[in-house]
């Protein structure tokens, strides 16, 4: 009788510490649930703040496109400055939402991103200078930055930069190159066209 009631209670321990340890699963598993769950709302969040970057630099290239565009010259002076201004305004508000969605590095990436935005940095400072060198320039960063086959020469040292950069950093490198080669596309569009103006502009004297 009494080795009955040893072995009860030895069935009730077992019992109850396997009990106890399904429940440390089941609260493990609950955990982890709600941490993929977290995971997948981290991301949406990522890609969120991601689109509204993008989306600012989209806003303030469109602005400063009309500011400069033969539109804008085709007015009279007063709606000029009164579109002008209104311009500015809204560039002012749209550089008021800040934005920032960070990329975990390691020190090769990082080093990859220095090197890379160096480059682009040293072309943007000279593009002033030599506007057609420059934009060349850049349409071989560019086609380094780009899967299909471009039909302009790659930059090899720069194209093995951009591969060792992060995968985020990558995209933002082929977006900014192509912020740029639209800007010195304009900017060298304008300069033709102010040069039209000036060379068909009004003659005197029958010349």
């Amino acid at each position: 009788m009494a080795q009955a009631k040893i072995q009860a209670k030895m069935n009730e321990s077992s019992g109850s510490k396997f009990s106890r340890t399904m429940s440390m699963a089941d609260r493990s598993g609950r955990l982890l649930e709600t941490l993929d769950q977290l995971e997948m709302r981290v991301d949406i969040l990522r890609e969120t703040a991601s689109a509204m970057e993008q989306e600012r630099e989209c806003i303030l290239e469109m602005i400063q496109s009309l500011k400069n565009s033969q539109e804008m010259r085709n007015i009279s002076d007063g709606e000029r400055e009164e579109l002008t201004l209104t311009a500015e305004r809204l560039m002012g508000r749209t550089l008021t939402v800040e934005v920032c969605v960070g990329t975990i590095r390691n020190s090769q990436q990082e080093t990859a991103l220095q090197k890379a935005t160096s480059i682009i940095n040293e072309i943007v400072k000279k593009l002033l200078d030599d506007m057609e060198g420059g934009r060349h320039q850049l349409q071989a960063l560019h086609a380094a930055c780009v899967t299909e086959a471009p039909p302009v020469p790659i930059d090899q040292k720069f194209q093995a930069l951009v591969i060792s950069c992060a995968l985020e950093d990558q995209k933002k490198i082929k977006r900014r190159l192509e912020t740029l080669l639209r800007t010195t596309e304009n900017a060298e569009n304008n300069i033709r066209l102010m040069d039209n103006i000036k060379l068909d502009g009004p003659r005197t004297n029958g010349h």
